[in-house]
């Protein structure tokens, strides 16, 4: 049987590049070598496009950028080529490609723009097309269409830098008004974390918005929810299935960067101390809102439980880390899909898509 031709993207022009460095590393080592033939292709912080060879244990240091071998390369937005353009000095190789996997988080590669240059080149490729993409990771946007859709959230409120900066009072004024202490300021377009501040004042939601400014010029607030703080993984199509919940127990004041990625003392409980009935409701909410925010492929879900026991939908995470602590593997591990299956099965869904 001919092997599927898989390029893996990784690293890319954003604030998760070291996330994804790791999560790639994973991918690539745990991808069913009978079946897939897999092309690496890195991206650097400067948006150089580069075709690597070398060993993914290069990948997390980014060493890998240095590796003589590297050769520049790129897909090309012609639908004719389908695949990678590989430059060898004064000429070219092509090669074809089946389906890409983008493992990159974050801005330049969840926001939709790599859908769009993968969609124009008409490679299938893992994960949500580019208009849902665009939608889930900017946090405004995300937030105006579950508020029509009546699902449970946060109280929110948001601003631009530039309307912030020409009357800063009169925002601070608002927030404080109608969320209250402590607030989380967020950049709308950042995942992992990054540029996230938990404001307990004044002084400290001013440093907070100036924190996120340097991240999007859209900044999202939300009133701090008390209560358990609940993932779940979804997979598939038009029929998508839902992991069983698992239960985040932050090292640090909340799940921050460090504590995802850093600190290595965060607590992953699978399954999450949930009434039954509750984890099922969490379930049902996450497969309504992956319907609802046009979602393909595969998405984690990340919740608050209030301790009244309210369901709120936290947000929705296109391409969720696949890293060896992520909770996205982990909860189909834990439901019965090992990592190797579970990449084959998402790889599946996008040559299907």
């Amino acid at each position: 049987m001919k092997k599927i031709t898989a390029a893996v993207l990784f690293g890319g022009v954003s604030s998760e590049h070291e996330v994804s460095l790791q999560s790639a590393k994973s991918v690539i080592e745990n991808i069913p070598k009978d079946k897939y033939d897999i092309v690496m292709l890195g991206i650097t912080k400067a948006g150089r496009w580069l075709l690597y060879s070398g060993d993914t244990s290069a990948l997390p240091s980014g060493e890998w950028e240095k590796d003589p071998n590297n050769k520049p390369a790129f897909i090309s937005p012609d639908a004719s080529v389908h695949g990678i353009v590989v430059q060898n000095g004064t000429s070219t190789e092509i090669i074809k490609i089946d389906v890409v996997f983008p493992v990159l988080h974050g801005a330049n590669g969840e926001d939709g723009t790599m859908q769009g240059l993968l969609t124009l080149a008409q490679i299938p490729f893992v994960g949500c097309g580019c208009a849902s993409s665009a939608v889930c990771m900017d946090k405004m946007f995300e937030k105006c269409i579950l508020d029509a859709a009546k699902i449970n959230q946060a109280k929110w409120d948001y601003t631009d830098i530039t309307d912030y900066r020409s009357n800063p009072e009169s925002v601070l004024d608002r927030v404080e008004k109608r969320l209250g202490y402590p607030i989380f300021v967020k950049p709308a377009n950042a995942g992992s974390s990054v540029g996230i501040t938990k404001a307990h004042n004044r002084a400290e939601l001013t440093a907070a918005v100036e924190t996120a400014g340097k991240h999007d010029r859209k900044i999202v607030f939300e009133e701090t929810i008390k209560g358990q703080e609940i993932e779940c993984a979804v997979l598939g199509n038009d029929d998508p299935i839902v992991s069983c919940c698992g239960e985040i127990i932050p090292c640090n004041e909340f799940y921050d960067y460090d504590a995802k990625y850093l600190a290595g003392r965060t607590k992953l409980q699978i399954p999450a101390n949930l009434p039954e009935e509750k984890a099922n409701e969490v379930r049902e909410t996450a497969k309504r809102a992956y319907k609802l925010l046009g979602c393909r492929g595969l998405t984690r879900m990340d919740f608050f439980v209030r301790e009244d026991g309210t369901v709120m939908l936290n947000e929705p995470n296109t391409i969720p880390g696949f890293t060896s602590i992520s909770m996205y593997p982990k909860l189909f591990e834990a439901c019965g899909i090992p990592y190797s299956e579970l990449l084959d099965r998402i790889l599946t869904y996008a040559l299907e898509k």
